[in-house]
């Protein structure tokens, strides 16, 4: 079988999209020729293999809101798919850009499509509108379509119409990533012991609007005293976030962490804070990531994300209204004051993580994805 993505961008680029196309691409393996097509982020085309993969990156020369731009990207993908042969097309959206030749080249290729749908386009609303119709033709063409949870299914303007096609996997946490050793065990000793006397709070992330640390920031201010965050992470918002934090004790800025330091903090904390607003949180991967190390959960209501299906209210964690700060820190306080409770959901949360959000199950789900669709592909043949 032959089986062609086509992703944004891919590793070593690092985000959510990337991050499953390349999920997807191991869990396929070696059963199936794969080939992906995705940008290039500066103006030079290039082709690669990695692993028994082949990558063309088509070389990009704009970004407008958030889309990247390619002068290479419709030719490559249209003598790809003509040379290629794909028997399935895994297409991850958003991308009006790419989504333009591929409604081009997949009327003429007998060939299978898979939409991967990460989010509704949302935060640029003119976008939305000219491209719905786009959407909607994709869905039309579309043979299968995954979500990474129910929840975004029923709040998706777009994917309830065509719910009889759609397949719910989660997005994957890989724990050989997430494994750790004496280094972060001593390093997380050191952070515990220096704050001792400390309830320890830790969010990470891109500093962006929909992550919603203003709103962590301003809860921060109602904090009880006994507790102390650590905000990591960097992004276009992190001096403004400082400024609103200023003269605030509780909050502290780590920076960018890498792995091993990320890893320390994940396990010297009490309590971690998600404070995402919007729908642009489509799933929380770093959410599931707290979650396998036991740690219980504050979180927004976010109608149509999949946040409140990775952490479930009352069960692994609290989920309070929508961007309300105070409520937000009365859920962190009651957290802190009962040790007990901390523990019942951290414990819950972990069983949860390694019970749906793993790579094992993940790999599972798109290998019988890969089967089925490979198999409808096969009886419309003969």
């Amino acid at each position: 079988m032959k089986i062609l993505h086509i992703s944004n961008y891919f590793y070593p680029h690092i985000g959510g999209i990337e991050q499953t196309a390349r999920d997807i691409i191991d869990s396929i393996g070696n059963s199936a020729e794969q080939k992906l097509i995705c940008f290039n982020h500066d103006k030079g085309n290039v082709t690669e293999t990695t692993g028994n993969v082949e990558i063309i990156r088509a070389g990009c020369f704009a970004k407008v809101s958030s889309q990247s731009l390619s002068l290479s990207f419709g030719k490559k993908l249209k003598k790809l798919v003509k040379e290629f042969k794909p028997e399935i097309i895994v297409f991850h959206y958003p991308n009006p850009f790419q989504a333009h030749y591929l409604l081009k080249v997949i009327r003429k290729c007998n060939c299978r499509l898979i939409i991967w749908w990460h989010l509704d386009i949302t935060k640029q609303k003119i976008l939305g509108k000219f491209f719905s119709g786009q959407s909607q033709k994709l869905l039309e063409m579309a043979d299968r379509i995954v979500a990474t949870s129910p929840n975004y299914v029923e709040g998706s303007k777009f994917l309830t119409a065509f719910s009889n096609k759609v397949t719910v996997i989660p997005s994957c946490i890989d724990e050989l990533r997430l494994s750790f050793g004496e280094n972060e065990i001593k390093r997380a000793e050191q952070i515990k012991s220096q704050y001792s006397d400390k309830i320890l709070c830790f969010a990470f992330g891109r500093h962006v609007p929909y992550k919603g640390y203003d709103k962590l920031v301003e809860a921060a201010t109602f904090f009880d005293d006994n507790v102390k965050l650590f905000i990591g992470g960097s992004g276009p918002l992190t001096e403004a976030l400082k400024k609103q934090a200023l003269g605030n004790e509780r909050v502290e800025f780590t920076g960018r962490l890498d792995e091993s330091e990320l890893k320390a903090y994940l396990i010297a904390c009490d309590i971690f804070c998600f404070p995402s607003v919007t729908k642009n949180e489509a799933f929380g991967l770093a959410l599931a990531e707290a979650m396998y190390f036991g740690k219980p959960a504050v979180t927004f209501t976010i109608n149509g994300s999949g946040v409140n299906y990775v952490s479930l209210d009352g069960i692994t964690g609290i989920e309070v209204p929508n961007s309300d700060a105070l409520k937000y820190a009365e859920a962190v306080n009651k957290l802190a004051e009962d040790e007990e409770l901390r523990k019942a959901y951290g414990e819950k949360a972990k069983y949860r993580a390694e019970e749906c959000f793993l790579k094992k199950t993940f790999s599972e789900k798109v290998t019988k994805l890969i089967s089925e669709v490979g198999g409808e592909e096969n009886e419309n043949s003969d």
